[in-house]
């Protein structure tokens, strides 16, 4: 098993990896725009920085309650801020509809970091575009959280496929497979499992995690 601290390398180096594309045209941005005289040009340049830190505030919301502590909240988390990130995120990418099911007004702060892990890896399976669907239900002391992602020519490898089952191998860890390997990594630390079966045009995760 991961070691805490070779896991919490692993998804710092996932979260820069995923900030560099947002950060990287925020600043493109900002250097053309100090050097056009164009009004049409530098409105245009306002459009990409304006997207570009729409796009880098929405991703660290989403680390902040996938990976980090989301200190701000207490034991449960309103699943009206997964939510809105998730919405957020598929809104920016274009090809990937969101359906969400969870009627439950909050989640224990885990079975959140589950539930956005799962879809993050979902999303990342969705390279042409489709539908990501995230359901959760809480009762008789347990969250059970579903993520189905439809579409043409899923991506999901045979890494994250391990990682996810907890047999990826120590020196076949990644940045890329650092999610699943955090969500095996929580589910089992609460008595809880994951499983995952991935068709020709779906993937579904699901994890049940009983409460700690």
């Amino acid at each position: 098993m991961t070691s805490s601290t070779d896991l919490a390398a692993l998804l710092c180096s996932r979260l820069c990896h995923d900030l560099t594309s947002p950060v990287g045209a925020l600043g493109n941005g900002l250097e053309l725009l100090a050097s056009e005289e164009d009004p049409d040009m530098r409105e245009h340049c306002l459009g990409l920085i304006g997207r570009s830190a729409q796009a880098t505030a929405t991703k660290l919301r989403f680390f902040r309650l996938a990976y980090g502590s989301a200190g701000s909240f207490d034991e449960d988390v309103p699943t009206q801020e997964p939510h809105d990130v998730l919405a957020a995120l598929t809104r920016h990418e274009g090809k990937v509809s969101l359906e969400w099911a969870v009627e439950a007004e909050s989640l224990p702060k885990n079975a959140v970091k589950v539930l956005l892990n799962l879809a993050g890896i979902g999303m990342d399976a969705l390279v042409r575009g489709g539908t990501l669907a995230v359901g959760a239900e809480r009762g008789d002391g347990m969250t059970e959280i579903v993520v189905r992602a439809s579409g043409p020519r899923l991506a999901f490898s045979q890494d994250m496929s391990a990682a996810l089952d907890g047999s990826l191998g120590e020196h076949e860890r990644s940045a890329r497979t650092a999610p699943g390997t955090l969500v095996r990594v929580l589910a089992e630390e609460q008595g809880g499992d994951v499983q995952f079966a991935l068709s020709g045009d779906a993937l579904i995760m699901g994890a049940v995690l009983p409460d700690a």
